[in-house]
């Protein structure tokens, strides 16, 4: 649903469509400030064999992006209502473009006006405190970029915020990240496609130990529970 991706192609049949042929097990639904289309995407999954975690990327008043990723749908639109009651601006369709609702058959239900791309009134903190009130993870998207990544944005990774994880962007290094970065020393590292059109999906994977592709199994590994941990990143930016 996000203006910056490309409608006409991101919908829920054809991303799922994308994933199976790239061989994912499990993907998340993260729109800007908004989970409308999660719901949707996981009915379009239901017979094909993938995963679809439900999910949002929350802009902060920092202009920091942190993503919650949720066990259940309601779970994912509750967090997503207290995000709309504190994202302020309308939509110039003109300008940023559709912001398009749809259903499991890429029929359209309805626009949504609010102006997703902009920052929330809550701070980076109490993001990441509410995806928690609402039993999910928490994530710093790419962080090592110049645009909403928290070390650019913050300078550093705050004492006491409580994150579960960072997601490092798919062209970044490993080593580099860690040695430039030091702080992605102290929590789990994933990375993701971040796509925003059907041929990005599966360009970056993180690679995880699981009994099953599930939200509590994805917890266990990033967690390092039960046996279940992240194995590895790949990007197809890497030799890895």
């Amino acid at each position: 649903m996000s203006p910056c991706t490309e409608i006409a192609e991101m919908t829920p049949v054809a991303i799922v469509k994308a994933a199976r042929e790239a061989n994912l097990d499990v993907i998340a639904i993260c729109d800007h400030n908004s989970a409308r289309n999660t719901a949707a995407t996981r009915r379009a999954a239901k017979e094909s064999g993938l995963s679809v975690i439900p999910g949002l990327e929350i802009t902060s008043s920092e202009e920091v992006h942190i993503l919650g990723l949720f066990p259940s749908d309601e779970l994912a639109a509750a967090v997503q209502d207290e995000v709309y009651a504190r994202l302020f601006g309308e939509n110039q369709e003109e300008v940023f473009g559709y912001q398009v609702v749809v259903d499991e058959f890429d029929q359209v239900d309805d626009m949504d006006q609010r102006l997703l791309i902009g920052a929330t009134t809550l701070n980076t903190e109490r993001i990441v405190d509410l995806i928690h009130e609402f039993e999910g993870l928490a994530i710093a998207s790419h962080v090592d970029r110049q645009g909403f990544g928290i070390f650019n944005q913050l300078g550093f990774i705050p004492p006491g915020l409580k994150l579960d994880a960072l997601e490092i962007s798919k062209k970044s290094d490993l080593d580099t990240m860690r040695t430039r970065y030091r702080q992605c020393n102290d929590f789990p590292l994933v990375t993701a496609s971040d796509a925003h059109y059907l041929e990005d999906i599966g360009s970056a994977v993180t690679v995880a130990r699981m009994a099953g592709p599930t939200f509590d199994e994805l917890v266990k590994a990033i967690k390092g529970l039960d046996g279940r941990s992240i194995v590895d990143l790949k990007s197809c930016y890497s030799a890895t």
